[in-house]
């Protein structure tokens, strides 16, 4: 009898043990999602979904790109001036800039590796004609503000040819207007003019 009881008892603690370690095991992939990294994309994700318009031009603050003859038709007007939505399955955010225009634009955000997100990164398709890539700037990112910086890793973000160097997405008016800044650099020097935009969600 004493054996029996032994035996269960050891069955019991044994059964414990492993559900234990399948229960960390589950939080440890749970935790692969929650770098800073991940947790920007799915701020993207859940904040910038959806249509926007460009601001009216009292709300275009210290730029005037609002102006260029391509694109001043929208201003004020309920055009869809950049959409967000999640493709892939989940994988890609992708950005519609300016739909619809001679300076329509798109870049794709998304992880390094999505079921390990440890770097979020960025292709940008220019109207410049040429496709810079970027890596979040988790330093100077906030929860208003997320940054990406050009892959210095990368030829095109070395090179003197003219280029999206840094892409600044800041959000304000609880999360319903976005002011969106493709800083350029030329000759690896920062550009006077830039591509900045305010946009309200629609």
């Amino acid at each position: 009898m004493k054996i029996f009881v032994n035996n269960k008892l050891v069955f019991l603690l044994t059964l414990m043990l492993s559900l234990s370690f399948a229960s960390f095991a589950q939080e440890s992939d749970e935790d692969e999602y929650e770098t800073k990294a991940y947790q920007v994309y799915e701020q993207m994700q859940d904040i910038l979904d959806g249509k926007w318009v460009l601001s009216h031009e009292s709300k275009q603050i210290g730029t005037t790109s609002y102006k260029n003859s391509a694109i001043a038709f929208l201003v004020g007007t309920d055009a869809t001036a950049v959409s967000y939505k999640t493709i892939g399955k989940g994988a890609t955010l992708q950005e519609d800039l300016l739909p619809d225009t001679k300076k329509q634009m798109v870049t794709m955000y998304f992880c390094n590796h999505y079921f390990n997100c440890t770097q979020l990164r960025a292709t940008h398709y220019c109207a410049k004609r040429n496709n810079p890539e970027f890596i979040l700037n988790e330093k100077l990112t906030t929860k208003d503000k997320i940054v990406f910086d050009c892959n210095m890793q990368t030829p095109l973000c070395n090179s003197d040819e003219d280029h999206v160097h840094q892409i600044i997405l800041e959000l304000s008016n609880n999360n319903t207007h976005l002011k969106s800044s493709y800083l350029g650099w030329t000759n690896q020097r920062p550009n006077k003019k830039n591509s900045i935009y305010h946009f309200d969600k629609r």
